[in-house]
């Protein structure tokens, strides 16, 4: 997705979760690619919007992959380059317009560095997947930190392996060696989940038996996401 543009939808289906503790559960599914800095926004005010609501709501967060080019080299490009070959002298507006939306959530936008294919992050997040949606949402984190803030590349194994530690994820190192594994479950997830999407980020979010009034302080904060919101009530 280019940098000037959001777009993001989420339809709201019935479940039958919650938890033990009696609070209703809220599943939200994401579509989402580690070099799309809307998504990195979106889940950055999703954080808020939970924050706000967790005394009346549990999440579950599942984060599935989308490629928003497929076919861009493992070895990275210079990221700036590649927007102006891609955007023209409109890039530097782009740059401008995100540097001011990360500064709303705290945060220094930086296009140095490179960018490539996204692959093995997608398999990284599948892998943390497998060990938990709260190491996932972790690990998607500290990808999105380390390359919009800190210049990392998306594609190096080592700052992947680094991402996995922090966010406590065990034998990313193992796993990623070995460029076959996850690539047929990614593949899948691609194809049920992101297959159809016009863009990300993309949120599926399921409630059950939940009146649409008990949330609103939920809402509100979601709603900084600007993108559009249905909702199914069961």
């Amino acid at each position: 997705m280019p940098l000037g543009r959001r777009s993001a939808c989420t339809i709201m289906a019935e479940s039958d979760s919650s938890t033990n503790a009696g609070k209703k559960l809220i599943q939200i599914d994401i579509s989402s690619d580690t070099v799309c800095p809307w998504c990195f926004v979106g889940k950055k005010n999703l954080d808020k919007a939970i924050a706000a609501s967790k005394d009346q709501y549990d999440f579950e967060i599942r984060w599935h992959p989308y490629q928003l080019n497929p076919n861009s080299p493992k070895a990275g490009v210079d990221k700036r380059e590649y927007y102006y070959e891609k955007f023209g002298p409109q890039s530097a507006r782009m740059e401008a317009r995100m540097s001011e939306v990360f500064k709303k959530i705290g945060l220094e936008y930086s296009l140095s560095g490179l960018t490539g294919n996204t692959l093995d992050s997608h398999r990284l997040i599948y892998f943390a997947g497998k060990q938990g949606p709260d190491k996932q949402h972790n690990v998607v984190e500290e990808l999105c930190i380390g390359y919009f803030t800190e210049a990392k590349y998306i594609g190096d194994w080592k700052f992947l392996v680094e991402c996995a530690t922090k966010a406590g994820v065990e034998g990313a190192a193992e796993f990623l060696l070995d460029p076959n594994n996850g690539v047929t479950e990614v593949k899948e997830e691609l194809e049920k989940y992101s297959a159809n999407l016009a863009g990300v980020p993309f949120y599926l979010e399921r409630v059950h038996n939940i009146n649409k009034d008990s949330l609103t302080a939920y809402e509100k904060n979601r709603a900084e996401w600007g993108g559009c919101w249905g909702f199914d009530e069961a």
